[in-house]
């Protein structure tokens, strides 16, 4: 058997560490320049495509598919649980639980990145904790002072007027990010539900602030196989 890990999550990183004697290949879209080395083999980049993502997997002997990437990189589970059930390839998806919220905070859930503004009024500064993929989505925000922060240095200028870019690697403790919210004078925070203990720091930090939160709603999940911890994957891959 060889095992499919598409990664690029902390999760991703536990779950390779996990897989003791595994014959395993892991995969990096290669969105982060110079990520920590995984304790696998390792390739990085895409697959060139759904073809080319079938001829990986074939090149490569590749029996089984354990997908745990970004829970909003819902285009390439969908294309991935696809080409496998085409394949009759056993797949998983790791995804971990959302982020749901507590006393004193103030949340509003919203399902596209454009419904930030219907929210947001003008002439506040506005921290973007989604990262530079979804960056084009939040174009209609003029007149707010925008930051998103993102792990690599910028190579093309803020796309659209009033905004900058600010970069920091995680992890961020929760007196590190009340620092910089204080700092910056932010009024409004937008995130993804992204789930996970390391990223929630920016969310507790908001709630001492009494920062008003953004949620992106999760994109909908499809008919797949999907376990929600690290263990619950590993007994997977170590079954097949």
């Amino acid at each position: 058997m060889t095992l499919l890990l598409l990664a690029g999550s902390g999760d991703a990183r536990r779950i390779a560490e996990g897989l003791n004697g595994v014959d395993v290949i892991a995969s990096l879209a290669g969105a982060t320049r110079d990520p920590a080395p995984l304790p696998v083999p390792t390739r990085s980049g895409g697959f060139g495509g759904e073809a080319g993502f079938r001829r990986f997997l074939t090149e490569n002997g590749i029996t089984a598919v354990l997908d745990a990437t970004h829970p909003y990189a819902h285009r390439i589970t969908a294309r991935t649980a696809r080409v496998c059930a085409e394949l009759d390839l056993p797949f998983l998806q790791f995804l971990r639980p959302g982020w749901t919220p507590e006393p004193g905070d103030k949340w509003t859930e919203i399902a596209r990145e454009e419904d930030a503004a219907a929210h947001i009024p003008k002439g506040t500064t506005v921290f973007l904790g989604t990262g530079r993929q979804m960056l084009e989505g939040f174009a209609n925000l003029a007149g707010r002072c925008v930051i998103c922060r993102q792990i690599d240095p910028p190579e093309e200028p803020f796309p659209f007027e009033g905004g900058e870019f600010l970069v920091g690697r995680p992890p961020f403790s929760v007196e590190d990010e009340i620092a910089l919210f204080s700092r910056l004078k932010v009024d409004w925070l937008v995130v993804k539900n992204a789930g996970g203990a390391a990223s929630r720091t920016k969310l507790t930090a908001a709630r001492q602030l009494g920062i008003p939160v953004l949620m992106i709603a999760r994109p909908p999940q499809g008919d797949w196989p999907i376990v929600d911890t690290v263990d619950a994957a590993l007994d997977w891959a170590r079954r097949l």
